[in-house]
């Protein structure tokens, strides 16, 4: 069978495309400000697990009838999805990282506030957790970020 160079083309597509940036999680902490976007995408993937099961908890409750649990269900939704997009930018040192980074704390504040509210619910105390933290890496980083 006759190969033609028309065929070639996805196979030397891939290899351009896999040719890119091949540093390392250990090379990119040797960077100055490795560690801090490292921590960072860290503490927002750990968050975005913890806020989306709290928004289960809560979308139970809610159906428990439970209403006083609808914003924190609402709250806990959002959160998840701003920390999921926090943790991909930081992971791959996005320029865009501290934009949304703002964007984490901003939301991981309020959402730890609402879940704080119920410090006896054992899954939303450690949800509130998980925000602060997440919060507070987020900071971090942008501190390294702005200097």
């Amino acid at each position: 069978m006759k190969r033609t160079c028309w065929s070639l083309i996805p196979i030397l597509l891939l290899a351009v495309l896999s040719s890119g940036d091949r540093s390392t999680p250990a090379a990119q902490e040797s960077h100055e400000h490795g560690g801090a976007f490292t921590n960072c995408a860290k503490a927002c993937a750990e968050c975005m697990n913890s806020c989306a099961s709290c928004y289960h908890h809560c979308a139970s409750l809610v159906t428990e009838g439970h209403k006083d649990h609808a914003k924190t269900m609402t709250f806990c939704n959002d959160c998840a999805e701003v920390c999921s997009t926090a943790a991909k930018l930081t992971s791959r040192h996005s320029p865009f990282a501290g934009v949304i980074c703002e964007a984490c704390a901003k939301t991981c504040d309020e959402c730890a506030a609402a879940c704080g509210a119920f410090p006896d619910d054992q899954h939303m105390a450690s949800c509130a957790k998980a925000c602060r933290e997440c919060a507070a890496a987020c900071r971090e980083m942008i501190h390294h970020t702005s200097g």
